[in-house]
């Protein structure tokens, strides 16, 4: 436990990216299995105890502490596991400190009523860092600065292969990864998931900025339209269908219905969309399709699923991706041609003589309820990641509007000590502010530390870590549509909202109107 707890330390203090890398390169080398495979499922989110909850956790500080004083300290600190790793009072006793794998085992076998005791020895024999690490590692949120996919990145290096042989091999696998790490290290053989399973990390494209537009020569390049809806993956064989999102997690069991007609072998990658009579809907209706466990009938009814394909990746046993997509784009064609499989349609291609004609088609990609376009070389190999000057996003210009602060509620990690996720208001007809939507990232650190001051002195509310401010400070907030939202009290939630400029010289009072932002709603 010492060790893993040295290594969260170090990576939460640690910025640079090669730096991490080196840090968890070593841990890997250094650990034996299987306590370095329990480590990078922490770091990858691939454990769930669920015995062990926040609520135990908080429960216990609150009993060996003064509740009133614990709940300050954790308003002030914003994080439950260091607010308890500083706070905790360790009592004298024959305890020691655990190891990873003993953790992991005891909390597997353990009911639920046994775990605040374990819980409280592990916290009576660690010091402040292994406590923090101990609750880091049972509830998850690590907030180190490591994404799975810099994990994955230091598994490539560690084991000296490339990050996509990891990511093709991941879905397969689970915690604590001994067969993994044996391959990596030469003394093993490498993998083999169920081909359903394995998911192969998906090639994205850059942002086309504006001074690249006039040096682009068009006739290299195929073009589609963006999309509104999400990226998947759809992995078919062995009788069993998988869909999963653009970071690999697997979304199944909220599509049931663009799997059912399934009864081919291959693997797509497409736009996964809901769809009406020919139409597409706009994304809020995906929306309440996402992140669910399961659907009910009428949600199927009332918001079907489908998949506007991009690409075929692989065919049967055959793999496509090492193809020009001028030559995959041929084999999508005919294979859509022999199976027509429901709930599916081809991205049509874009035509356009030259890139003022495509900068209009761009222009008007709003009022059809499109992101913009999409531009693929028609020589490109299918690559993992976003590989440099092959495919382009050129989406359409963002929206805008002027937004009161209103609440402001304290962020993670590094940014625990400070008021960093802000949500914002237009007015009403009536003069009332009413939420429109919430940003955390726009501004510098130096404009962080600015907006954290004037948060704290002009705080007329509080709600645990959240502070509601008086109205008067002015976002200009940019975002990429507006939609009706049940949810919202204003009635409409922004996509992708974030903060453009902070207005420190407009009143208040002269911010958007909640009339402007309807104007913008996109039916």
């Amino acid at each position: 436990m010492e060790r893993f707890a040295l290594l969260l330390d170090r990576l939460s203090l640690t910025p640079g990216r090669n730096d991490k890398l080196r840090l968890m390169v070593d841990y890997f080398a250094q650990e034996p299995d299987p306590d370095r495979g329990w480590a990078l499922g922490a770091l990858t989110g691939t454990l769930d105890f669920r015995s062990a909850k926040p609520a135990q956790v908080r429960a216990l500080a609150e009993e060996r502490h003064d509740p009133v004083l614990f709940r300050w300290s954790h308003d002030y600190v914003g994080d439950l596991a260091e607010t308890v790793s500083l706070i905790w009072q360790a009592r004298a006793g024959a305890n020691r400190p655990p190891e990873l794998n003993e953790i992991v085992e005891r909390l597997q076998e353990a009911p639920r009523a046994q775990v605040p005791g374990l819980l409280e020895g592990w916290l009576d024999a660690l010091d402040a860092t292994g406590r923090w690490a101990l609750l880091k590692f049972i509830t998850g949120g690590l907030r180190v600065g490591v994404s799975e996919r810099l994990a994955k990145t230091a598994l490539a290096e560690f084991g000296d292969c490339d990050v996509g042989e990891i990511e093709e091999l991941w879905h397969g696998l689970a915690p604590p990864y001994e067969a993994l790490f044996a391959w990596l290290e030469g003394q093993g053989a490498r993998p083999q998931p169920d081909r359903s399973a394995a998911f192969r990390p998906l090639m994205l494209a850059h942002p086309l900025e504006e001074r690249e537009v006039e040096s682009l020569e068009l006739e290299n390049f195929a073009v589609e339209w963006k999309w509104d809806g999400i990226r998947v993956q759809l992995v078919a064989y062995d009788g069993k269908a998988r869909l999963f999102s653009r970071t690999g997690e697997e979304i199944s069991h909220s599509f049931p219905d663009v799997l059912e007609g399934v009864n081919f072998e291959a693997v797509l990658d497409g736009e996964l969309l809901v769809m009406r009579d020919g139409e597409v809907a706009p994304f809020n209706d995906l929306q309440q399709r996402l992140n669910r466990k399961s659907v009910t009938a009428a949600g199927l009814r009332k918001h079907p699923a489908h998949i506007r394909l991009y690409d075929l990746l692989l065919e049967g046993d055959a793999d496509l991706r090492d193809l020009s997509f001028t030559e995959r784009r041929r084999r999508l064609e005919d294979w859509y041609a022999r199976h027509r499989p429901p709930r599916m349609d081809l991205s049509q291609l874009v035509v356009a003589d030259d890139m003022e004609t495509l900068a209009r088609l761009r222009a008007e990609a709003r009022q059809q309820g499109l992101e913009g376009l999409m531009l693929k070389r028609r020589d490109s190999s299918y690559v993992a990641g976003r590989p440099r000057g092959l495919w382009y996003k050129w989406k359409r210009d963002p929206l805008s509007l002027d937004a009161v602060l209103m609440y402001a509620q304290r962020g993670h990690g590094k940014r625990s000590s400070f008021y960093s996720d802000y949500t914002f208001g237009a007015w009403t007809e009536a003069g009332e502010l009413v939420p429109v939507g919430k940003a955390y990232s726009g501004y510098t650190d130096a404009e962080l530390k600015k907006l954290d001051k004037w948060v704290r002195d002009h705080t007329v509310e509080r709600f645990g870590p959240v502070r509601a401010v008086a109205p008067g400070l002015v976002f200009e907030v940019v975002f990429d549509a507006v939609q009706p939202s049940t949810r919202h009290k204003s009635g409409l939630a922004m996509r992708f909202p974030r903060i453009s400029r902070i207005r420190w010289d407009k009143p208040a009072a002269e911010a958007d109107r909640l009339e402007t932002l309807q104007k913008l709603v996109e039916e």
